[in-house]
């Protein structure tokens, strides 16, 4: 390791042949013959430079022996071998017996007295090689759109044919001899589950069915055509080809080396998961980037984060976390079931599932979930450990992965952002607040809780198992929230259904049509001890359901497919209807009162980090008569999923209404008041409630809102050739007035270079930082280089910048 300093900006060059072991701290080396492609021999170093500029102008330097330390400490962090990974030996459970040594039988040079060789058909048949044709670049893996897939086996899509070559010690005929070809998968294949397939041979191949034709003969090669029904369970095979040229003759068994990995196909109409827009599928199934929406639904926040599917490792990752969740083999040919598994697995209670999910800011065993931009990492680690679970995650990190998970295998998914999410814990459908005789809120009895935001999934795939109509889009979690049957787990449930309010339908649909569309309810105790119904927010739950758009980076709003429009006369049915089916059925017998009315505004993009928080409180009467009433208000800072941490300032406000009249109340809450008070997502609740005299109409309304943080800005530098080094500047400045301490920055460009951290340690206040990447492009075409910052006074930074790669 050679370590620079000069002034200000410090280099770092890792040679992997001088330093076997990468420190904590160092970045990860990005070269390796089997990454570079074409260009096996632009293996140089690559090089991060860095540089902190002051807020004055003078350049931050960091002591040598500190960064020494830093980075020679064994304790700080352990790195994974970066290895590859074959999928033979991390399926342990569904690894194809070993290849069989075929003794390939010598002709028989006896003569007869005629001098006259043997005919050809008395020399015993065997197979000397199968070959599966599974170039990425070959008809197979192109047909099958799985050419973008890492390495050279064959990986196919169900329910579509393929083709494969056997050579024989000597021409095959299809008169004498007989051959039958096997697939099987899972530990204990059986016929009749359909993890052992006895492929026939037919004169004319159709649809639906396990089959192969020749399709053509040269020599002692032959070339075969095999089908798949599209109901085919998915996985890892194992090939066998079985050969006997006479009757009573013992057949000959040739073990493929070769495994055939099966997927689902949303190309195939008779597949549960077909997608019949070819522009969908290019973004639900084979875009391997994404956009992740967070923050609040007036301030809404976008995140670049890598899925990742095609990646080297992560499909072997996937069929690992199947034989970790122990379904059997059978149930993989569903995708209901697949996709129920996954939402289990990819959480760590009950099933050492892949991540661990942790809310509460510590994160020094692990990595902060705010840090994370990619699911590789993530994956590759699970897998490589065999099943211990990476920590941290939170709702977008668990998505993250989801879609790489189920993209990876076939079934079109997306992320999805529910802003205002509902988190209901009695099953009632409403979200209940509790106040005390004097309209204080009642904390112990809040257990029902309004996240920021949520992020979940969106699969695509057919509903056989409801009635007709509820097919399509279906919602399914791996945020550990409530269990499902005894499990962390949730969905997949039809959107179509939460949008009617048909809660009874499976699965989990009552909990997502909760946190989309309850109502939120206030309970004020009475003297007896009793609760009655004072005011109901129809409108409070479920905003700006949000997904990246196909085909570009822009925000598309969906929430119309979870969802009537507020206040029509279908959404008021969905809900009274969903309501019937919960713990409190007779919610919507008491009336309210609506002659006053409060909303909180926010300007432009809202406050940002550093600066004061400045909103207006909008009060409104529509009666012909004068009101007056006392807004008690109060501002927590808040976990974005609506746990609040503690309260931090208190108000009463006099509030007096001409008739008609509207009031705008500017409210401030200073940089003092909540610069040590923050959590991850730098979240606050506004909580307003009182009621109008004369009238006793109860005022309530909650508004979360965040301190908007900077970006990463990113600058391409120099051409991008594929080959060719270029560059890229990674500017932060630091936006508040004190140190932020232990930045680290986390850098990733999938074709681009492999994801790695920079350690920049202290940055100062409204310091600069600039970091200059080296790297070599692997793969043309438009790639994204992401980057995220991660320190404990400063989270949700992270940039994205476009680089399109020419080939040489």
């Amino acid at each position: 390791m050679l370590i620079k300093q000069s002034r200000g900006t410090r280099s770092f060059t890792a040679d992997p042949k001088k330093n076997p072991t990468r420190m904590p701290g160092e970045r990860l080396t990005i070269r390796k013959p089997s990454e570079v492609g074409r260009f096996p021999g632009a293996a140089a170093p690559t090089r991060v430079e860095l540089t902190i500029q002051s807020e004055g102008g003078k350049k931050q330097e960091e002591g040598a022996c500190r960064r020494w330390l830093r980075k020679i400490c064994p304790c700080c962090c352990k790195r994974q071998n970066s290895a590859s990974y074959d999928i033979t030996d991390k399926v342990e459970f569904t690894k194809p017996p070993a290849p069989a040594v075929v003794t390939t039988p010598e002709p028989d040079k006896s003569k007869p007295e005629n001098g006259e060789m043997k005919e050809t058909e008395e020399v015993k048949l065997s197979v000397c090689m199968v070959d599966l044709l599974s170039s990425k670049s070959g008809q197979n893996r192109v047909e099958h759109h799985t050419d973008l897939y890492h390495g050279d086996e064959l990986i196919i899509r169900r329910g579509q044919t393929f083709q494969m070559e056997i050579e024989f010690n000597r021409p095959f005929s299809a008169d004498m001899d007989k051959m039958r070809l096997e697939l099987k998968t899972g530990s204990l294949p059986i016929v009749s589950k359909g993890t052992h397939v006895i492929i026939p041979f037919v004169d004319s191949l159709k649809d639906e069915r396990w089959e192969a034709k020749i399709t053509e003969q040269k020599c002692n090669k032959i070339r075969l055509s095999v089908n798949s029904p599209a109901d085919a369970v998915i996985g890892l095979y194992g090939l066998t080809v079985t050969t006997q040229s006479a009757k009573d003759e013992e057949p000959t068994v040739y073990n493929s080396s070769e495994n055939i990995i099966m997927l689902y196909n949303p190309w195939c109409e008779e597949d549960n998961v077909f997608l019949d827009d070819e522009e969908q599928r290019k973004e639900y199934v084979l875009n391997d980037t994404g956009r992740i929406y967070y923050g609040t639904e007036k301030q809404i926040g976008a995140r670049t984060w890598n899925f990742g599917q095609f990646h080297e490792g992560i499909l072997e990752a996937c069929l690992f976390i199947l034989e970790k969740s122990g379904m059997p083999p059978s149930g993989r040919g569903d995708p209901v079931n697949v996709v129920r598994v996954i939402s289990a697995m990819i959480n760590a209670p009950d099933d050492y599932g892949v991540l661990v999910g942790n809310w509460s800011g510590k994160y020094s065993d692990g990595v902060s979930p705010a840090a994370w931009s990619s699911s590789v990492e993530i994956l590759r680690k699970y897998h490589s450990s065999n099943a211990i679970p990476v920590k941290y995650g939170q709702c977008w990190v668990f998505s993250g992965v989801t879609t790489t998970v189920l993209r990876c295998l076939g079934i079109p998914a997306r992320s999805v952002t529910n802003f205002q999410s509902a988190h209901d814990t009695d099953v009632s459908l409403t979200t209940d607040v509790y106040f005390d005789e004097n309209m204080q809120p009642i904390d112990f009895l809040n257990n029902d809780s309004v996240w920021n935001f949520h992020v979940w999934n969106d699969c695509w795939m057919a509903r056989p198992d409801l009635p007709p109509g509820h097919g399509g889009w279906q919602a399914v979690d791996s945020t550990p929230q409530e269990t499902s049957q005894g499990t962390f787990r949730c969905g997949p449930a039809s959107v179509s259904a939460i949008r009617s309010g048909h809660v009874y339908l499976r699965h989990d649909t009552p909990f997502v049509f909760s946190e989309v569309n309850s109502d939120k309810i206030y309970w004020q105790r009475k003297l007896d001890g009793t609760f009655c119904q004072v005011y109901s927010e129809k409108k409070a739950i479920g905003h700006c359901i949000s997904t990246k758009a196909v085909g570009s980076d822009e925000r598309a709003d969906i929430t119309h497919l979870y969802k009537h429009p507020e206040d029509s006369e279908e959404e008021r049915i969905a809900v009274e209807t969903a309501c019937r089916y919960g713990s409190k059925p007779d919610i919507y017998s008491a009336p309210a009162a609506e002659d006053v009315k409060v909303e909180v505004k926010i300007d432009g993009e809202g406050p940002r980090m550093g600066s004061d928080a400045k909103l207006s409180i909008v009060v409104k009467n529509q009666s012909s008569q004068p009101r007056q009433t006392t807004l008690y208000s109060q501002v927590a800072v808040m976990y974005y999923t609506g746990v609040l941490k503690n309260v931090i300032k208190k108000d009463n406000i006099p509030v007096d209404l001409l008739p008609n009249e509207e009031k705008t109340i500017d409210w401030v809450l200073p940089y003092q008041q909540y610069q040590n008070q923050l959590v991850d997502q730098a979240a606050l609740m506004l909580t307003l409630s009182g009621r109008v005299s004369g009238t006793k109409q109860v005022l309530a309304n909650q508004t979360t809102f965040r301190l908007r943080t900077p970006d990463l800005q990113i600058t391409p530098l120099g051409e991008a050739v594929v080959g060719k080094e270029m560059s890229a500047k990674i500017t932060f400045t630091n936006p508040l007035p004190r140190v932020l301490k232990n930045v680290v920055f986390r850098v990733e460009g999938l074709g681009l270079q492999k994801g790695h951290e920079v350690v920049v340690g202290d940055v100062g206040a409204k310091a600069t930082v600039t970091l200059t990447e080296h790297f070599i492009p692997a793969h043309p075409g438009l790639r994204k280089l992401v980057a995220s910052l991660d320190c404990k006074q400063l989270t949700q930074v992270h940039g994205v910048a476009d680089i399109i790669v020419c080939e040489q």
